[in-house]
């Protein structure tokens, strides 16, 4: 029998140590890190943007405007002709996967509709995705069939927008959840009402 050097054995190890100590910071580390975002209320989505400037410049403009209107309201968010569809409170899912703020579906005024978290946080995890479910109170996996994938969550902290598709149609959805797909856990779910 051949005898394996001391030096092999090193190798060996740390072949093999550092993609497990890769897996384990990509799956562990959201769970020590937050990610915050505070998105505006997309005042501009009805907005005709000027050739000579960007989406930014013309929400910096609007905000600025609002700004320095003394009649304007204190009210968040500024919706100006958006529509309340449906609204809801995240709730913590468990001990440990635990969330708050409101979902809201707003219709602009150009028909399209988007999804906003304010006040948003959740707990942190890896590859957290924003679902919208049938059903109302999902409580596993099971529960989830039929949903419409938003894509990743922004941030587990903090006011966010998400595009709802323009075929979209409110009555089909009655919760949102914010989903784990590796591990294919609930985080925390806000039905819709």
């Amino acid at each position: 029998m051949r005898h394996v050097s001391k030096r092999t054995w090193i190798i060996v190890g740390v072949v093999v140590a550092v993609p497990v100590l890769a897996i384990g910071w990509w799956l562990g580390s959201p769970l020590f890190l937050d990610t915050e975002v505070n998105e505006e209320f997309p005042m501009s989505a009805n907005a005709i943007i000027p050739d000579d400037m960007t989406q930014g410049e013309v929400e910096t403009e609007m905000d600025d405007a609002a700004e320095s209107d003394t009649s304007a309201s204190d009210e968040m968010p500024d919706s100006g002709n958006a529509a309340s569809i449906l609204s809801g409170q995240f709730e913590d899912f468990d001990n440990f996967h635990q969330g708050s703020g409101t979902a809201t579906i707003y219709e602009l005024e150009d028909g399209s509709k988007i999804l906003r978290f304010e006040d948003f946080e959740v707990t942190n995890g890896p590859d957290l995705h924003v679902l919208l479910v049938p059903n109302s109170d999902p409580a596993n996996r099971d529960d989830i069939t039929g949903y419409l994938d938003l894509g990743s969550l922004k941030g587990n902290i903090g006011d966010q927008n998400y595009d709802l598709p323009a075929d979209f149609d409110t009555s089909q959805y009655a919760s949102v959840a914010i989903y784990c797909q590796p591990f294919h856990v609930i985080f925390s779910v806000a039905s819709l009402g």
